[in-house]
């Protein structure tokens, strides 16, 4: 089968839409970036992809919230495009990387579809502050997503402002937990988490059940705050040359390498 093609998503502010597509292609996919007003004005363009990427970055300064006005023109004028990537069929799906999982979270892709309007919400760090540093994440056993096939433990640098996942209620949380849509959690070394946040900095945000990525419930549409894109070669890990291990690759690698075996 032809490699499939990934669209990643830029726009004004977006600053790590070039690693993404590297990493993809790196995966064995065929990554294109494509500004959204292009998209905007021939939405015809995404029926040529089979992965759309929203990567990391400021879109438009996040001037209003973290990707509130690229969420709301993409809602305007790409509704039909998002449903197509989120739709039954299975032969599409849908990546959001820190900034792109605040636009996902927005879009309600992600926390919807368990008897509430929004099942959770991304909003400030609970220090209040801009936070960046590399953090311990385990997958959770229950989640079927797509990009997190056969991976159990990642370390990955993150490096986000408003990244602390807030549950709507207690019994929201606990739906998407017993759906397995709480895909990636923080963790300690040991990949120990808990149903409470964890202390910082195992938990650099504060984030509801140490929540660091969610899945919709097909499993096809992810978003995650942290950067795989960041760790795709074992040069990136900030102790590279005194790591007794090796490795070919670094950790995040997998999860792009998983959405290429996808289509497989």
């Amino acid at each position: 089968m032809a490699a499939p093609r990934v669209l990643i998503l830029r726009a004004p502010g977006t600053n790590c839409d070039e690693e993404t597509a590297y990493a993809f292609q790196l995966a064995g996919a065929q990554a294109e970036r494509v500004h959204v007003n292009r998209l905007i004005e021939n939405p015809a363009l995404a029926a040529r992809y089979q992965i759309l990427c929203v990567p990391g970055g400021f879109s438009y300064g996040d001037d209003i919230a973290a990707g509130r006005i690229l969420a709301g023109r993409m809602q305007r004028h790409l509704a039909p495009m998002l449903q197509d990537f989120c739709g039954e069929n299975d032969d599409r799906l849908m990546l959001g990387i820190c900034n792109g999982m605040q636009v996902l979270m927005r879009l309600g892709v992600l926390a919807g579809g368990v008897g509430e309007e929004s099942a959770g919400t991304l909003t400030w760090n609970e220090h209040g502050r801009f936070e960046d540093r590399w953090v311990h994440l385990k997958v959770d056993p229950q989640s079927s997503c797509v990009f997190l096939k056969d991976i159990d433990q990642m370390y990955l640098p993150m490096a986000h402002a408003e990244g602390r996942f807030v549950a709507a209620s207690a019994e929201a949380l606990q739906r998407l937990e017993q759906q397995g849509r709480l895909a990636l959690r923080y963790c300690d070394p040991a990949g120990r988490y808990g149903s409470q946040p964890s202390a910082f900095p195992i938990n650099p945000n504060g984030s509801d059940a140490d929540v660091a990525g969610v899945c919709d419930a097909s499993g096809r549409v992810f978003g995650l705050m942290p950067h795989p894109e960041r760790f795709i070669d074992p040069t990136h890990h900030p102790f590279w040359t005194r790591r007794e291990e090796s490795s070919e690759a670094g950790e995040g690698l997998k999860m792009f390498q998983n959405a290429v075996d996808y289509f497989s």
